[in-house]
């Protein structure tokens, strides 16, 4: 038997919208404005999701779950990350680490990082410390820099073992 090890990479980005609360990484954060998006709408989640789903080779969030299908209309992402996590387990791949970052100029991720880390580890069965975020600011260079909205990527590693 062999290890396998696999790479992917996500990223999502959504524009802000002063009608929807934020949540980001699983948790909401107040003071700002939410964003655009026909599930919860949480970028950086997306972003995880694309990861893992890019690992193990299993195409990309929409396929999986089309902003077309009315079943996915205001879900939470962390649903739809547990999802991820099991369609990968039925697959042999074991999530190992998951890294993301955030450009925004807000909301701060400082405050919300450890939170955020316990939410996104638990519907992929790691524990926190498998899950490293980090928010860096445009320094008001761009559209994002002019707080129109956020990026997220994420690079996920997963696990397989080969016969």
């Amino acid at each position: 038997m062999n290890d396998l090890f696999q790479t992917g990479i996500g990223f999502d980005s959504h524009p802000f919208s002063e009608d929807r609360r934020m949540v980001l990484g699983g948790v909401s954060i107040p003071g700002v404005p939410g964003l655009v998006g026909h599930s919860d709408a949480d970028a950086l989640t997306h972003a995880v999701i694309d990861a893992l789903l890019g690992a193990a080779g299993l195409g990309d969030i929409g396929d999986h779950f089309p902003d077309t299908d009315k079943r996915y209309k205001g879900i939470s992402s962390l649903k739809l990350l547990a999802h991820t996590a099991q369609l990968l387990k039925s697959k042999g791949f074991k999530v190992v680490h998951v890294d993301g970052t955030v450009l925004a100029d807000r909301p701060r991720l400082g405050p919300y990082k450890e939170k955020m880390k316990a939410k996104l580890s638990k519907p992929m069965g790691v524990p926190p410390s498998a899950v490293n975020l980090k928010g860096k600011s445009t320094q008001g260079l761009g559209p994002f820099g002019q707080q129109a909205g956020l990026v997220a990527w994420a690079v996920a590693t997963v696990h397989r073992r080969s016969k």
